[in-house]
């Protein structure tokens, strides 16, 4: 197995690879995280919906030992990344981050929800720092709401204009 450490800057420098060979080969990969991702959160949330992914990501906090805050009510589910263990080791090497590194987040949960009928708004707040919130929505207008009060704002790669 690889260690965190090495597995974060392999994806950084495959990002930048990716990235060098056109917008398109980044989001194809992408894509393909996100496929694979489905096998351990859509049954999740197809059953118990923002439940089942404040489920998913309980366990991702405690087992990747992340410093995030999470919030699931009625209506969205935030996620609020107060260090990122990702961007936080591949800024913790000699090899410069890919300046859109963050964007995988994103590139992978963004299908997922769109697959799913939930509504994902993505801060990424400062691209230099290791902290994100993502909030997940049941309903569009409210999550279109949301993205008027977002820093820096980014659909995920690929994502159809709403």
């Amino acid at each position: 197995m690889i260690p965190s450490d090495h597995f974060t800057r392999f994806y950084n420098e495959v990002f930048k690879f990716l990235e060098a060979q056109g917008e398109q080969a980044l989001q194809d990969y992408f894509l393909e995280i996100s496929k694979n991702q489905e096998k351990h959160i859509l049954a999740l949330i197809e059953s118990r919906g923002l439940e089942g992914m404040y489920e998913y990501w309980s366990h991702i906090r405690d087992e990747e030992n992340c410093d995030m805050d999470l919030d699931v009510n009625e209506d969205r589910l935030e996620l609020r990344m107060n260090l990122c263990p990702s961007l936080s080791k591949v800024m913790d090497n000699d090899a410069e981050p890919m300046g859109r590194y963050c964007d995988h987040c994103a590139g992978w949960i963004g299908p997922i929800m769109d697959k799913t009928g939930y509504h994902l708004v993505y801060d990424v707040i400062d691209r230099s720092k290791p902290q994100c919130v993502t909030r997940i929505f049941r309903d569009a207008e409210k999550a279109r709401a949301a993205e008027k009060d977002a820093k820096l704002l980014m659909g995920w790669p690929g994502r159809k204009s709403s």
